[in-house]
Formats: structure tokens, C-alpha cells, sequence
């Protein structure tokens, strides 16, 4: 619980005094103190709130601006974010947005929506790209530490590994919450280092806080795992895919979504079905193979499930993708497709954690047998043309291949919650354009205003 976010609410409606009152039971829920105590840190923190409100009548305009942040007025639950559907990706885009205003210089910029972002640096007479990429860990996990940290860390190496790069480093960055167990930061940890052993990439930097320190009570888990790759070749990055090419797929088993569907559901025995690193394999294999200077694109079939990544490509690169969905459900782990079929989930919307690949089509039977000969299943289901379209081949009919509003619910309450678009989201959508614009024009005036200090 937010108590810092309580009290930023309660004491706009009520009186000081039941504001007091509700947060002290509320830290006693918590909290194993005497009530004296929790009154006291009660005061402190009403007493620390309405400090920062003071704000609101400084006389300087620049201060008072640059405390506070460009609201919205559009809650992230409402739009979508993190939920890899049509909201999300359009709030990504304005992130994007934020970071293109910098006018910084990189190889591949968020702006591509790619799976990692590149650098391109030269030493003596050879290029060599630095790819990086950053996961965070399913929030549904949280209970099972371990599962969350070998999840984030094989998402983060999956990213720089579909952009062609060998990784060399993984980073993570621990936070739970004041009430919460420290054997769960070393649960995580171990997490993520079994897939550093696994794979043979070291951790070699993080941070581990409280989140959001005194002010958060409970015991919730949130963490992010980042990972460094590097090559001597450019990327795979999705704008490079042509008119032409052969999507090929590999054989997906899920990560940390069907971890937490397979959890929630009561279905553990498909909780061990995800506990494999065959998508670095199979990287692994194209790469020592030599043909990743000839594949054109990678991704990972994770973002909103293939209906999210297909749309994505198409709308970010231009060209369009045609795919076969019984070809597509042949490489879904059985156990898995089996519990998402059962559970009447779209196994299109959801994170399959499959490696997609796109290259020209004599180069893609050289990958197939590569990635076979690692012993991991792959094969041919769809091809790239120019009509700038994602489209799905079922029963012998064509369907547009669009991401949800939300990806496909795989749990109970997101089936609650659901996923149809809002009646008012072109609305949402102006109000954070407005909200980016302004987040952009306040960087501008703080980076003016210290080269003039």
C-alpha cells in the first residue's frame, strides 16, 4: 500500500485528524507496533504531504513547474500500459517521442520499437554495435521470486539476442517493498543467475532498494533486469525486413505470462515447460553459423503475442507479413497450447517466447538447419510482402492480424477487467499526446535553463 498516495488523496476530501486516523490502522494492518508508533509515523508522513503541497504557491514559476509533472488526466490501467495491446504501444510511441527530442545520436532508437537499442562505435578501422535492452519482471510473480528473476533475465537476453548481438553482461535492479522478505532478493537473484550460468553472461552490476522506502508498506517485488550484447555486424532490427522474405519461427514455451497464467490457474505442472533458455540456442546456433550478417530481422514473440509483434513490424517498417495460424500452433509447446485452449485464450495474443525470424529464403533454410542442429524446433510460417499489412491465414481465409486493446486475458481478473477498446480512447490518446508534448517543452526549458546557469 501507498501510504504517501492515501494521504495525497484522503486529506484533498477530509479532515487532518480521520486522515490520521485511517492511515495509523491502516500501517497497524501492516506493521506488528504498538499504535502510539503508528500514529506517530501517521503525523509524519501528513505532516511531509502537506510540506510538498506548498509548492503550489511558490512565487517561482520555473520551480513550481519543474516539481510538478504534466498530468494526463489518463490512468495507466485505463489505457493499457503494460498490458501489450493498442493503448500500450501507443503510450510507448510517445516515450519514444520524449527520447527523439534529445536529438542524441544512436544506430537504433526507441523511436523503431525494437526489441533492443543499438550504438554503433568505431575502434581503429572496424564498427562495433553495442546493443542494450531492459526488462521488467511479470508483476504477477512477485510471490515466486525465482520464477520472476529467470523470466526477466531470459526476456533481457532474448531482446539483445534477436538483434543480433552476442551478450556479454546482464545488470538487475531489485526493489521490494518495507515489509517484504529479504530472502526474496536472494531468490530473485538466484533466478537470474541460473540463466547467467546457464548461458555463460555474467551479472556484473545491479541495485537493490525498497520500493518506494518508508512509504510503500507490504511485501511486493519489482525489479528490472537489463543486458549488454555487442557485435561487429548491423543489426537485425525490424526495418531491414524486404518484400520476399521467409518468416520462420522457432518452438515456444512461454516465459514469465504462461508462467503466471499456468499459476493462477492452478495448472503448475506447465510452470516446468518454461524452464528451458532454447531461445538463446537457437541465437546462439545463427550466430556461430555465420548468418546473422545475411538475416534481415528478429524479434521475440512476446509484446501482445504475434498478433502485437506482427502489427508492429508492419506499422513501424512498412511492409506487410502474411501468417499461417496452423503453422504457427504446431511449434506452440502442446502442454501449452493445450492449457491456453482449455482456458480459451488466444494463443496469438499472449507471450509465447518464441524467436521469429525474417530473411531471404535461401539464407532461412541455412537457419533452420542450424537452429535444428541445436535441437530446437523451427520452422517456415508465413512470408513478408508490401502490402503494409499483418494478416492471419485461418481455414484457408484471410483476417487482418491486429493487436487487442490489451493482450489476450490470461488470468481471471484480467478477464474481468477485459479487452475491448474504450468508447472515449481517441480521447485518452489527444490528452497523452498533450501530456508528452508538454514533458518534451518542460525537458527543453530545464536543459536551457542549466547550460545558462
Amino acid at each position: 500500500m501507498d501510504i504517501e498516495g492515501f494521504v495525497r488523496q484522503a486529506i484533498k476530501q477530509n479532515d487532518e485528524k480521520s486522515v490520521e486516523t485511517s492511515l495509523r490502522d491502516k500501517i497497524l494492518e501492516y506493521k506488528n507496533i504498538n499504535p502510539e508508533q503508528a500514529s506517530k509515523m501517521a503525523f509524519a508522513v501528513i505532516e511531509e504531504v502537506k510540506n510538498t503541497l506548498t509548492i503550489e504557491s511558490h512565487p517561482d514559476d520555473f520551480l513550481r513547474d519543474l516539481i510538478n509533472y504534466p498530468k494526463a488526466d489518463v490512468k495507466m490501467g485505463e489505457i493499457g500500459v503494460g498490458s501489450r495491446g493498442e493503448g500500450d504501444f501507443f503510450v510507448h510511441r510517445r516515450i519514444a517521442d520524449i527520447v527523439s527530442s534529445t536529438h542524441t545520436n544512436a544506430f537504433i532508437t526507441p523511436e523503431a520499437q525494437d526489441d533492443g537499442g543499438v550504438v554503433k562505435k568505431s575502434v581503429g578501422s572496424n564498427d562495433i554495435y553495442v546493443t542494450t535492452a531492459v526488462d521488467g519482471i511479470h508483476s504477477r510473480l512477485s510471490e515466486y521470486p525465482f520464477l520472476g528473476g529467470f523470466h526477466v533475465a531470459r526476456a533481457s537476453l532474448r531482446d539483445v539476442c534477436v538483434m543480433g548481438a552476442d551478450p556479454v553482461a546482464i545488470l538487475s535492479d531489485l526493489h521490494l517493498a518495507d515489509d517484504g522478505d529479504v530472502g526474496k532478493l536472494f531468490d530473485f537473484t538466484a533466478g537470474v543467475c541460473a540463466v547467467s550460468e546457464l548461458v555463460n553472461v555474467p551479472l556484473v552490476a545491479g541495485s537493490t532498494l525498497r520500493v518506494g522506502g518508508d512509504m510503500v508498506l507490504g511485501d511486493r517485488l519489482v525489479s528490472a533486469v537489463g543486458a549488454v550484447g555487442v557485435s561487429e555486424h548491423p543489426p537485425t532490427a525490424r526495418k531491414r525486413a524486404e518484400k520476399g522474405d521467409v518468416i520462420l519461427m522457432t518452438e515456444g514455451s512461454g516465459g514469465g505470462t504462461i508462467t503466471t497464467t499456468a499459476i493462477y490457474h492452478g495448472m503448475f505442472d506447465v510452470v516446468d515447460e518454461t524452464m528451458d533458455v532454447s531461445f538463446i540456442k537457437a541465437s546462439e546456433a545463427i550466430s556461430n553459423a555465420g548468418l546473422l550478417p545475411e538475416v534481415h530481422a528478429m524479434t521475440d514473440v512476446t509484446n501482445g503475442g504475434l498478433r502485437g509483434d506482427a502489427h508492429e513490424i508492419a506499422s513501424t517498417t512498412g511492409v506487410g507479413l502474411t501468417v499461417f495460424d496452423d503453422k504457427i500452433r504446431e511449434l506452440i509447446n502442446p502442454k501449452v497450447l493445450e492449457m491456453l485452449e482449455k482456458l480459451d485464450i488466444d494463443p496469438l495474443g499472449v507471450s509465447v517466447d518464441s524467436l521469429m525470424i525474417i530473411a531471404p529464403e535461401d539464407i532461412a533454410e541455412e537457419v533452420k538447419k542450424a537452429v535444428s542442429g541445436a535441437n530446437v524446433d523451427i520452422a517456415e510460417i508465413g512470408y513478408v510482402d508490401d502490402t503494409g499489412k499483418a494478416k492471419l491465414i485461418r481455414n484457408g481465409a484471410e483476417e487482418a492480424l491486429t493487436p487487442l486493446f490489451r493482450e489476450a486475458a490470461y488470468t481471471k481478473i484480467k478477464k474481468v477487467v477485459g479487452d475491448t477498446t474504450p468508447e472515449d480512447f481517441e480521447i485518452m490518446k489527444e490528452k497523452v499526446q498533450n501530456a508528452a508534448l508538454a514533458a518534451i517543452k518542460k525537458k527543453d526549458d530545464v536543459v536551457k535553463a542549466v547550460r545558462e546557469k
